[in-house]
């Protein structure tokens, strides 16, 4: 089977409403492409195994985790071309959890233990409700500036653009948390699916590291590596 047609058993990401919040591992910028990677064809045979695998785990921990949640994850590939190594959740116009992977980020992999981690952390995000809770601080972020405006004397212009600032701040203001949270239950369903989620999170070692900047969206890699090895010393 040939990589386009191993990728095939995948819906496509083109084929999907998708809602206008997203959570995603990995900041911007593309991993360094030096090392050893699974060729083109390994990486689509990896991609579909580690999807087998690691969906069902995923959706189990999602039925003992929660209550009245959609756990039916969709696992697709966001085909589009020229798009950077990156995955993201999201949820379809009905509500059920997608889980995207780039191209580029599938053919970046060095192991299956990578792609398993990547699509744990990915679940994890929904498992969590990160997509509602980004929303609603986005929400309180935008009431609280567009009061401040309001107070100040400021006209429509000055309260919408108040707005739109207050929600793009609210909607970081936990971001980091959201992602070391998705680490470390990431961490449990890679691991209850039989990988090392140790080996999987070296992808950190690769990635620009965003550091510690304010209102950042993502952790620093460190912060992100060690919270996967404390959550696997606790298992």
């Amino acid at each position: 089977m040939n990589a386009l047609g191993a990728f095939g058993v995948i819906a496509l990401l083109s084929a999907c409403g998708v809602a206008p919040i997203q959570t995603g591992p990995i900041p911007s910028g593309t991993p360094s492409t030096t090392g050893s990677q699974l060729t083109a064809d390994a990486a689509a045979r990896s991609f579909v195994q580690v999807v087998r695998t690691v969906e069902p785990v995923a959706e189990r921990e999602c039925r003992n985790r929660t209550s009245g949640m959609n756990c039916d994850f969709n696992i697709v590939v966001d085909d589009r071309p020229g798009q950077p190594a990156n995955a993201f959740q999201t949820l379809d116009e009905n509500g059920r959890p997608i889980v995207a992977f780039t191209l580029a980020l599938i053919a970046d992999a060095r192991n299956e233990d990578e792609l398993a981690f990547v699509l744990g952390h990915e679940a994890a995000h929904h498992i969590a409700g990160h997509i509602a809770r980004q929303q609603q601080n986005a929400m309180a972020g935008a009431v609280i500036f567009a009061g401040i405006a309001t107070l100040s004397g400021g006209d429509a212009t000055a309260v919408r653009t108040a707005q739109e600032l207050g929600a793009e701040v609210g909607a970081r203001r936990y971001s980091k948390d959201f992602e070391l949270e998705a680490d470390a239950l990431g961490t449990i369903i890679t691991a209850r699916a039989g990988y090392n989620p140790l080996r999987g999170a070296e992808f950190f070692t690769r990635i620009p590291d965003p550091g510690d900047r304010f209102l950042g969206t993502h952790p620093p890699n460190s912060s992100r590596i060690d919270i996967v090895r404390r959550t696997m010393a606790g298992l």
